[in-house]
């Protein structure tokens, strides 16, 4: 794991655990990767996924992910014209 994204990941688990200190780490994480719908084991569960999840936990669930606001197109058209490279 890159240092930015161990950084990211401890920034955002703290938080969330101080709100369930009841937890131990392994349960906590467990928590957030059955929240995720993750179902696999937890040693494969990737940091992306727990990313993720903890930036969108508490956000409305019609909310846009992160790093894909940026290429959303409220028009159809606009967005195949945009794909085609006739407009910018």
């Amino acid at each position: 794991m890159q240092y930015h994204r161990l950084n990211e990941l401890v920034e955002l688990l703290l938080p969330a655990w101080k709100k369930q200190s009841d937890l131990n780490l392994l349960q906590f994480l467990q928590l957030l990767a059955d929240e995720a719908g993750y179902h696999g084991d937890l040693n494969q569960l990737s940091d992306d996924t727990l990313i993720y999840h903890l930036k969108m936990r508490d956000a409305d669930k019609t909310a846009t992910i992160p790093g894909l606001q940026k290429d959303y197109e409220e028009d159809f058209k606009t967005a195949i014209l945009r794909a085609r490279g006739i407009i910018k």
